[in-house]
């Protein structure tokens, strides 16, 4: 009789979702060694794999592998909802790569070639961006929405991109909850109300520790962002453009938690329907919130009112592939977020939803970089530059005729294109994020060129005949 011998699958610790900060901090786990060449979505990182001999935290091989670990996951959390043929934009390449020490920051970001994680150390603790699983899938979430909706990447508009910046924490949310152990914890810590704040629902607690130290009211108390809260939809043209965490500004990572709050609560609704109310029915509901958000992504026309657009082709998706069966939580979400207005949740109703559906069904992923825009110029002395400057806002017809709710009750008028698009040129210079190269700059320039201060745009020559345009570097 021949005995043969079982070889083990090799293991490397990484964290689930964070590190954690006192009092609530994570220890890693044992994982698989994670498969980074999955399609549709490879992935890569620029440094050589180490070996996967057990590294635990503080160590680059440990950083390594917390980061392929969280990169796999991304890849098969979207892989298998997005539409046959979606790949990297073409400028990322074949595979996804990620830069795993990119500089000493406070951050990371998506910039079209990979993903970039910086580091730095506060209070004696070095704290690495690539080493929470939940900022290195919510980079991966913005290279995903990229690859379905390319037009998103340079629209001038704060709700644009916001939603870039919530899909990311979704992306996030959803790469924890493929774990079977978080769901379970999840399960525990809420008493299965996922509306609950939550493990899961807290962005990368240790970041948000480090961000405080230096800025104290720029996050949330226990993390960077919490996806349980109760933001109400305001016009982004007329919030601030910037503000404490404690308020709602049209900067993108804090007015996206509007939609990210909601999606939230879509969730905890789809969950709420599941038979199993366990961790396997919290497995379906994610799997089942995340297919309504891309297909909704996909569909929805790029507009100045772009949130409204979104939630309605979520409403419409669930009807064509579930029925309707989750309309009402969804609506329910949306309206408790102001997304959508009382009067435009009762809109989108089974027989509009047919009427359009034609439209809905061929939308595809990808397409051209300006479809859906408008070019829009202003004078580009108002802001310090020597010509004028070519923005690209947001333009298509809305397929559904809703709105999000105005707070004194009704429906909010969207903007028009030109107002969203110079409102959102005049924030990102108040809040110094945008790069001037010196020959562009008038005698009255007003560029912030501090180092410290990650320039998401830049104003270069108009690739589409004279003067200048302001174009997207990176999504953080």
């Amino acid at each position: 009789m021949t005995v043969q011998q079982q070889t083990a699958t090799p293991t490397v610790l990484v964290y689930e979702d964070d590190p954690g900060f006192p009092p609530r901090v994570n220890m890693p786990v044992p994982h698989p060694v994670p498969q980074l060449d999955t399609q549709p979505f490879p992935t890569a990182i620029a440094d050589a794999a180490p070996q996967p001999d057990g590294a635990g935290p503080g160590t680059e091989a440990f950083r390594y592998w917390v980061a392929a670990d969280a990169l796999s996951r991304a890849a098969q959390t979207w892989g298998p909802l997005v539409p046959t043929g979606t790949q990297w934009h073409p400028t990322a390449g074949r595979a996804l790569t990620a830069h795993l020490d990119a500089g000493v920051d406070l951050n990371a970001f998506y910039d079209r070639k990979g993903l970039w994680f910086f580091r730095s150390t506060v209070a004696g603790v070095t704290v690495a961006a690539c080493e929470s699983p939940e900022i290195v899938a919510h980079e991966t979430g913005h290279a995903v929405l990229d690859a379905l909706r390319p037009q998103l990447f340079n629209a001038a508009s704060a709700e644009t991109a916001a939603l870039h910046e919530a899909f990311g924490d979704i992306s996030a949310l959803l790469t924890s909850l493929r774990l079977e152990p978080l769901r379970i914890a999840v399960l525990a810590e809420t008493q299965s109300d996922l509306e609950l704040s939550s493990r899961v629902s807290r962005m990368a607690e240790q970041l948000g520790a480090a961000i405080r130290q230096g800025h104290p009211n720029a996050v949330d108390p226990d993390c960077l962002r919490n996806m349980a809260n109760s933001f109400f939809y305001r016009d982004p043209v007329h919030l601030p453009p910037s503000g404490p965490a404690n308020t709602l500004s049209s900067e993108p990572h804090s007015f996206s938690r509007v939609f990210s709050g909601a999606f939230l609560k879509i969730l905890a609704g789809i969950f709420r329907q599941q038979d199993l109310q366990d961790q396997a029915g919290l497995a379906t509901a994610a799997e089942i919130a995340g297919q309504l958000l891309v297909d909704a992504v996909v569909a929805a026309p790029v507009v100045s009112a772009y949130y409204a657009q979104v939630a309605g082709h979520m409403i419409a998706a669930d009807q064509r592939r579930n029925g309707g069966r989750y309309g009402p939580s969804m609506r329910s979400a949306f309206i408790r977020h102001g997304i959508l207005s009382l009067e435009a949740a009762t809109a989108i109703t089974e027989p509009e939803v047919a009427r359009r559906g034609a439209g809905m069904a061929e939308a595809t992923p990808g397409g051209s970089e300006e479809e859906g825009l408008t070019a829009v110029t202003v004078h580009g002395t108002s802001y310090g530059i020597t010509q004028p400057l070519t923005l690209s806002a947001p333009a298509q017809e809305r397929r559904f005729g809703i709105a999000s709710s105005d707070p004194a009750g009704g429906s909010v008028r969207p903007a028009d294109p030109e107002q969203v698009a110079t409102s959102y040129l005049e924030d990102l210079f108040r809040r110094g994020r945008v790069h001037v190269p010196e020959e562009h700059r008038t005698a009255a320039a007003f560029v912030d060129d501090s180092p410290f201060r990650l320039k998401t745009h830049e104003v270069t020559r108009s690739a589409a005949g004279e003067g200048l345009a302001l174009v997207r570097r990176c999504f953080d």
